[in-house]
């Protein structure tokens, strides 16, 4: 059987270096470590705002014999600072080393980091900036004292310095093994995170590659959801420190809601009107645009009222009294916005179980995706492909007309965010008909056929999305069957040919976009 990772020997504090970026609670700390006797070594910012708050503090420069040099670039990189850190003081030779150079062992660590990540989520930082947030001292005393977890604590979270102060005070000015065991896993953490994210920024900056080389994962929890797919399942959505949404209103988010709340709230951000999107296991069931919110409610509900009871809604505006008296009529899971008026929410609020979520349309979307697949992950770009007209190329004898184009391009919009096979009929403001995850295209335009002769809606005159080519002309003919006049796919089938021979036969306007929008 593995032994414990720690013994049960608690550490007793006598001397602590506290070098921090993020200052909140630091001399609020301080001031306890005084107070039990600890002996504080400080550096630069923080030693002087220490020093300003009355308390006694030892410079670096006293123990390394240096003055912190290249613009601070060097101050703790030094033996007298990494040996007291890394001694282990139950090993004889070690003890008779420090004693030789005349060195004291440092027992408690209080460092973070320079803010890289909060520099370069600036709009206009530049590289050189960047560079010099990334610290080096820093890391090198938190992985020392990490590693030598059994005579070191090392404390990198301000929001643990209550708990470090209660558990010194109750034992006397001392910290127990299992504490400074699961202060160095927070802290092998820290710097892991530290480093990925400068890593990842660089690769960006490369000249070529749009992939990472080296793929690394550190990204915090951010929530402990109510499940995973199933209840069976545990589920959990990491991040970095910055979400792009947040839960202002219900339950807990569950596993599959964050998929749902993902999926709606891109396809509502492709549009520029006042967009409603109504999502349903991880495909949307109705789109729309319209004057204002309320309005392009009423038209997304109607493709397929039946799938959207129990959906996830995301809108592309703030949701006013009228979008939300609307919404409030439905039982919906979830309802996603840039903001909420207050009359808004103090309506949609009575629903207790139903999550209101705040997107965070400013916050940045990562450069890929990342799907875990045959023990590992599969690593893409993201796609952000725009159609403009000038990408469209006409291969029928007839053209489409102004209002068939407008219908196109939003039936092309929406097919991006469909599950494939996906056929989508449109308006030019509204999904009529959405077929979405099957196995044949043909079956997709029968079944987004069906979905709108339930709902009641007229197919005549629609457009109609396909996300890749037709391999044979039997989808298209599909189409043509329930009244669509107007086809955009991408092309690009050995049969192209013959499809568009069928779309002649019957009067058919039809586009190539020469791009595909798989979605698996």
């Amino acid at each position: 059987m593995e032994a414990s990772p720690w013994d049960n020997t608690a550490l007793v504090i006598r001397r602590a270096l506290i070098s921090v970026s993020e200052k909140s609670g630091i001399v609020e700390l301080a001031r306890e470590l005084a107070s039990l006797g600890i002996e504080i070594i400080s550096t630069g910012g923080t030693s002087r705002i220490l020093r300003d708050a009355g308390l006694s503090v030892t410079p670096v420069s006293n123990l390394t014999g240096f003055p912190e040099i290249l613009d601070g670039r060097v101050k703790t990189l030094h033996p007298n600072i990494h040996a007291g850190l890394l001694a282990m003081m139950d090993n004889p030779r070690h003890r008779e080393e420090l004693e030789q150079h005349g060195i004291r062992p440092i027992d408690l660590v209080v460092v973070n980091l320079y803010p890289f990540e909060a520099t370069v989520a600036g709009p206009d930082v530049q590289l050189e900036e960047a560079i010099e947030n990334i610290d080096i001292g820093g890391p090198a005393m938190v992985r020392a004292a990490a590693k030598n977890y059994r005579h070191t604590a090392v404390v990198v979270n301000p929001r643990r310095y209550e708990e470090i102060t209660q558990e010194l005070k109750q034992s006397g000015g001392s910290i127990g093994a299992e504490t400074r065991f699961d202060l160095a896993c927070e802290a092998f953490a820290h710097t892991a995170h530290y480093d990925a994210v400068i890593s990842r920024y660089l690769e960006l900056r490369k000249t070529s590659g749009a992939l990472p080389a080296i793929l690394m994962l550190t990204e915090q929890r951010h929530l402990s959801l109510r499940y995973g797919e199933n209840p069976h399942q545990e589920g959990a959505f990491h991040t970095s420190s910055h979400p792009l949404f947040e839960k202002i209103h219900g339950r807990e988010l569950s596993y599959n809601n964050v998929l749902d709340l993902d999926a709606a709230s891109s396809l509502s951000g492709e549009f520029d009107q006042p967009a409603v999107v109504i999502v349903k296991h991880n495909n949307p069931c109705g789109v729309a645009i319209g004057t204002d919110l309320s309005q392009a409610f009423a038209k997304a509900l109607a493709t397929d009222p039946k799938s959207a009871f129990g959906g996830i809604v995301a809108v592309n505006r703030p949701v006013d009294r009228d979008a939300a008296g609307a919404m409030n009529e439905l039982f919906l899971e979830l309802i996603a916005a840039p903001d909420f008026s207050d009359d808004a929410l103090v309506m949609l609020r009575k629903k207790k179980d139903r999550r209101l979520i705040r997107l965070r349309w400013e916050a940045k979307r990562g450069p890929y995706e990342i799907r875990s697949a045959m023990g590992g992950y599969l690593v893409q770009t993201i796609d952000r492909h725009a159609l403009s007209q000038v990408d469209l190329k006409v291969v029928t004898a007839r053209k489409p007309t102004d209002d068939e184009l407008q219908a196109m391009f939003f039936a092309w919009r929406v097919a991006k965010h469909v599950k494939s096979n996906a056929i989508v009929y449109a308006a030019g403001d509204r999904t009529l008909g959405i077929g979405a995850g099957q196995m044949s295209r043909v079956d997709s335009a029968r079944i987004a056929a069906q979905k709108a002769e339930e709902a009641g809606l007229d197919l005549k005159g629609c457009a109609v999305a396909s996300d890749a080519f037709f391999p044979f002309a039997d989808g298209l003919l599909e189409a043509v069957r329930v009244g669509a006049t107007a086809v955009i796919q991408p092309g690009g089938s050995i049969r192209d040919a013959g499809v568009i021979r069928a779309a002649d036969d019957h009067g058919i306007a039809m586009v190539f976009t020469g791009i595909r929008h798989f979605r698996h």
